[in-house]
């Protein structure tokens, strides 16, 4: 379960990666033009693109977690399995 919820938020992470460095690149509000401007550019790099990969990593585990088949996994020892078919 761990590693499924661990793989679902590096899934998304790399997603808001994507989406982080295309908002840089596609110069979204002049963003790349400050950037080339900044005597040290890397700060405002990552704090461009940090809030959209935590964002989308915990947005995606998230998902994963809310999709996870439950009932299947733990019924209780009187139930009947599920008709299968």
């Amino acid at each position: 379960m761990l590693r499924f919820m661990a793989l679902n938020a590096v899934g998304g992470a790399v997603i808001g990666l994507v989406v982080g460095a295309s908002v840089i690149l596609l110069d979204v509000g002049g963003l790349m033009g400050l950037l080339r401007g900044a005597a040290n550019p890397i700060l405002p790099v990552i704090l461009v693109v940090f809030p959209f990969v935590s964002l989308f990593g915990a947005a995606a585990a998230a998902t994963a977690i809310l999709t996870m088949p439950y009932e299947t996994k733990f019924r209780d020892e009187g139930d009947e399995p599920p008709p299968e078919g």
